[in-house]
């Protein structure tokens, strides 16, 4: 395994977890430094989602580390590692169907202790996503999938994070919203925040990312630079489809 300790800003070392009695996650390890999108990717089953749900709290590590600006975060409560700055986005657009824009941003920043702090953070945010501005009054469910995905990482966007997990940004969108969500991905990064991507466009999730990593059964199976991995004639034929 290669060695990534320059400016590591998050470091999984050894996870062991699961749902239950059910073990996905068999020693697990990978990093993300500053300013960097790495990408999670593998088959079904592989225990992507996992990953990022044992990072963020979600679920128990039964072993192993996970480690977020330099402190040992194994096992504590998700709302310590949010304020400490974690964001999870989790797959699926969650959204509320009555609630508006704005209702939803103001939800998210729910760990800003000061009011021009959130105002900032609108700042911020409005600036990446200029639309929602003009929409901030509308509901959820009067949006588009892509909009509604725009939504979600907005509102993940306004802790003013320190690193982001995005858990399948691209799933069920058209092509055209799927283009938009990771040019998004890279203007945040342009701004930073470094991202951890579980993406099952594989292929497309290597091209934008600086580094990624292959699971294959809960276990590390590949790992190296995204256009390495691109390129790799066994990821390719096993894992992108020639």
């Amino acid at each position: 395994m290669m060695e990534r300790d320059e400016k590591k800003i998050l470091a999984v070392e050894g996870l062991v977890s699961g749902y239950g009695k059910m073990e996905v996650l068999h020693g697990i390890s990978l990093s993300v430094r500053r300013g960097e999108i790495v990408a999670l990717i593998g088959p079904n089953g592989a225990g992507k989602s996992t990953v990022l749900k044992a990072v963020a709290g979600l679920l128990r590590a039964s072993s192993g580390r996970v480690v977020f600006l330099d402190e040992e975060v194994t096992n504590h409560p998700t709302y310590e590692i949010v304020e400490k700055g974690l964001a999870y986005n989790p797959q699926g657009r969650v959204v509320f169907p009555d609630m508006t824009v704005q209702e939803h941003l103001d939800m998210g920043a729910w760990t800003l202790r000061h009011r021009l702090e959130k105002e900032k953070a609108l700042e911020r945010v409005y600036l990446l996503f200029p639309w929602l501005m003009e929409r901030r009054k509308r509901k959820a469910n009067q949006m588009s999938g892509g909009e509604q995905q725009m939504l979600s990482l907005a509102r993940a966007l306004m802790t003013h994070p320190r690193l982001l997990l995005l858990d399948e940004p691209s799933l069920g969108l058209s092509p055209k919203w799927v283009k938009t969500v990771f040019e998004k991905i890279i203007e945040i990064k342009k701004s930073g925040l470094p991202c951890l991507i579980v993406e099952q466009k594989a292929a497309m999730a290597l091209e934008y990312s600086d580094y990624g990593y292959v699971l294959e059964t809960g276990k590390n199976r590949y790992e190296g630079k995204g256009d390495d991995l691109l390129n790799n004639p066994d990821v390719r034929r096993l894992y992108l489809g020639g």
